[in-house]
């Protein structure tokens, strides 16, 4: 078996598992992955997870230098922009000596390198756009990366967790995140469903006082979280500021898809060296962001229709932010815990959470549209006027993800579900907007 739905396959390197996902690193169990009342309750941390209190799932610190023996990887991952520029980016890694991961230690190297090995993964297929796609990945970039993914449970694709998690810097000593690279401007966004902040000081009061029976402090937490949920939404404003539509739907957004549900990319990819089928993966997307699938199991919000979709993108996240989100939906309910209390402050402040989260995604379905729809709406205009270089960044964008994000989803009938089961949570009629 392949991965992701690919089948038949002659293995050349090590085995894919036949459960059509990568082989995944042992999973550290979290603190509540089984509740019982017969068992002693023990706090809920966030030490297991790989979550930090000041930068939520963003990774604290990250390494900006692999040892010299890759600097081959890091002179490339480095001058993508200006080699795709000048389409000669899948010749500077046809050159490039193949090298073995196992040199790499400990996790920070190892997500750094993730994040360069994607990078030129990212560049050389869609180097030439949606017309000039690869069907093979070469040897010397396919099987380290395969390697670097295998080690860290994440697929070996651009993800999430790579151009916006461990790809930031602080622009100066108070704290303000620069994203990096040419994926800056598209970070900007996503970054703001990544990192949560003081969030995650509220979850762990949430699911402890749900289990010890403490209303009030569940209400005084779930006040921080909608607080919490407010900030991300102001902050995604920022898009306006600091992203031009243009720019991001007609050239930078086709480096941030994938190879599964994309019609440019019918058969997937070859990665040589590693399989000899072509396999399928989804490419980054906001779906991916850990904080929002916490956010659903925390308050109970059920995704039926979209279930297998936002699974598969579960599966695009470190291994330890999944458990965290597994173990979030293992905890006693939230919202049975606010229904048999009926009224008062805990609900009040359990509405407010829900009416924040669908307030942030309503904003998200205007900048999809400012940033997808309408972009898209004027290439179809100017390539039936036949005028498309008039616009240049609109010129080049890819037909194929008009209708799609990247992560291979019909865009806008994703969101709207997700926003309407979001609103349907509410247990007293639909979520007040505040």
């Amino acid at each position: 078996m392949g991965v992701d739905g690919v089948t038949s396959v002659k293995i050349l390197r090590r085995p894919v598992p036949p459960s059509h996902r990568l082989e995944r690193a042992p999973q550290q169990q979290g603190p509540c992955a089984a509740p019982s009342m017969a068992l002693p309750w023990r706090p809920f941390s966030l030490s297991a997870y790989h979550v930090s209190e000041e930068c939520g799932f963003i990774l604290p610190a990250p390494q900006t230098e692999l040892p010299t023996y890759y600097r081959p990887w890091m002179d490339i991952a480095r001058s993508v922009p200006q080699l795709v520029q000048s389409h000669t980016l899948r010749s500077h890694v046809h050159q490039m000596p193949l090298l073995e991961s196992h040199f790499l230690e400990g996790h920070r190297e190892l997500r750094l390198a993730h994040l360069a090995l994607s990078t030129m993964t990212m560049g050389y297929v869609w180097q030439a756009g949606e017309h000039g796609t690869v069907k093979v990945l070469p040897r010397n970039l396919a099987v380290p990366f395969w390697d670097v993914s295998q080690r860290l449970g994440l697929p070996p694709i651009l993800t999430h967790a790579d151009g916006v998690l461990a790809n930031w810097r602080k622009k100066n000593p108070e704290g303000e995140i620069l994203w990096k690279a040419e994926l800056r401007d598209a970070a900007r966004g996503y970054g703001v469903t990544s990192s949560g902040g003081h969030v995650f000081q509220a979850i762990p009061k949430v699911i402890d006082g749900v289990w010890a029976g403490d209303s009030v402090g569940v209400s005084q937490a779930l006040e921080e979280i909608a607080e919490a949920l407010h900030s991300m939404t102001e902050a995604l404003k920022l898009m306006h500021e600091y992203v031009n539509p243009d720019v991001f739907y007609g050239i930078m957004r086709i480096y941030l898809s994938g190879w599964k549900d994309n019609p440019s990319m019918r058969e997937g990819l070859v990665y040589e060296g590693v399989q000899e089928e072509p396999m399928e993966f989804s490419g980054g997307s906001a779906a991916q962001s850990s904080l929002l699938h916490c956010f659903d199991e925390l308050l109970g919000v059920q995704h039926e229709e979209q279930s297998a979709f936002l699974s598969r993108m579960r599966e695009y996240m470190p291994p330890a932010h999944r458990q965290l989100i597994r173990d979030i939906a293992a905890s006693p309910s939230l919202r049975h815990f606010v229904q048999d209390r009926a009224g008062g402050p805990l609900l009040d402040s359990y509405h407010r959470c829900v009416s924040r989260l669908l307030v942030l995604r309503n904003y998200h379905i205007k900048i999809v549209g400012r940033f997808i729809t309408v972009p898209a709406a004027q290439a179809r205009q100017l390539r039936s006027q036949g005028t498309p270089g008039e616009v240049e960044a609109l010129g080049k964008a890819p037909t194929s993800l008009e209708e799609r994000g990247t992560g291979g989803s019909g865009i806008m009938s994703f969101l709207k579900t997700v926003r309407n089961r979001t609103q349907e949570t509410c247990l007293t009629g639909p979520a007040p907007f505040q």
